[in-house]
């Protein structure tokens, strides 16, 4: 059994002392080892939809996302790639961010067009850096939703940190998806932890700069297929995007999130207001096709290493 160097004991029973939102039943599941939760209670956490690619059952949902403006929403790069979508970006044309919907299989809460979709051209389909995407809603949500980003040297970055993770995604590891929001505790861990397990292979590198190590030393509570692009919650901040790792909630094989402070600048470049929140002609955008891969990074890690819902 691996040791980790810090000190994760007073930690872990911080976190499962600490109980989550007050909707959670004890003994449900859901992310994986999560519970359920009021989409009131998660104001900020949005599903990804699009009927087109996904069908009508569960209101279309593949990805997440999280509320960081009033108009701004922000989730993983790979969730809008080809291989996920099954069509180039600017091909969906029927991609909304759902706000607020308790049950996907109802109508409740409000479903949102897109102005623009920005895809960080820097992501590397290989490694996974730079997993990154900046949505524009066409209407700003309700005021108070949004959710502050970590900055760098944020102490919520440190390892022990007691976090949560939010999604609609496999709730079992076996491709059973969740119709309600779930939040699993889990813990920022070392860097150290996930740079050994992913040293760099077909599923992906660890790079501690833009990437964040969260789980359980034991497992059992994770992201997994579907979660994509959620956020990673600590103590009133986004501190991570879900975005890849080995299976779901196995034991030594931590999930690897989106660091946010490393990309807080992007994203802040991106929202309504700023002059860079005008697309420019080599920024993929919606309308805008992505340059094609070529070569290796054509096929990237197995999307079984991420953490979206493929379209059948």
């Amino acid at each position: 059994m691996r040791s980790l160097s810090y000190p994760l004991a007073g930690a872990l029973a911080l976190l499962l002392a600490v109980p989550l939102p007050a909707a959670a039943a004890a003994g449900d599941r859901g992310v994986i080892g999560g519970q359920p939760v009021r989409a009131s209670e998660a104001p900020w956490a949005v599903a990804l939809a699009s009927r087109q690619r996904f069908g009508a059952a569960r209101s279309g949902q593949f990805c997440g996302g999280a509320l960081v403006g009033s108009r701004t929403v922000v989730t993983a790069a790979h969730c809008l790639s080809r291989a996920v979508l099954g069509v180039d970006v600017s091909e969906a044309t029927d991609l909304r961010v759902i706000v607020g919907r308790d049950d996907l299989r109802g109508a409740s809460g409000t479903e949102v067009g897109l102005k623009d979709t920005w895809v960080n051209p820097d992501f590397n389909a290989v490694t996974n850096e730079g997993d990154v995407a900046v949505l524009t809603l066409k209407n700003p949500v309700a005021a108070g939703r949004a959710l502050p980003m970590a900055q760098t040297d944020d102490p919520r970055y440190r390892p022990g940190t007691s976090a949560a993770v939010y999604g609609w995604g496999d709730t079992y590891g076996n491709g059973v998806y969740s119709n309600g929001l779930r939040a699993a505790g889990v813990l920022v861990l070392e860097d150290s932890l996930c740079e050994r397990v992913y040293p760099g292979s077909i599923e992906g590198v660890y790079r501690r700069a833009s990437m964040l190590c969260a789980g359980l030393p034991e497992g059992g509570r994770d992201a997994c297929q579907g979660d994509s692009g959620g956020p990673l919650v600590a103590d009133g901040r986004l501190i991570g995007l879900v975005s890849w790792g080995s299976g779901c909630a196995q034991p030594g094989r931590p999930g690897v999130y989106t660091r946010v402070s490393a990309i807080s600048g992007l994203v802040a470049a991106r929202e309504p207001g700023t002059a860079g929140a005008q697309p420019s002609p080599d920024s993929p955008g919606r309308g805008l096709a992505a340059p094609a891969r070529t070569g290796p990074a054509a096929t990237g890690p197995p999307l079984g290493s991420r953490r979206a819902h493929v379209a059948g």
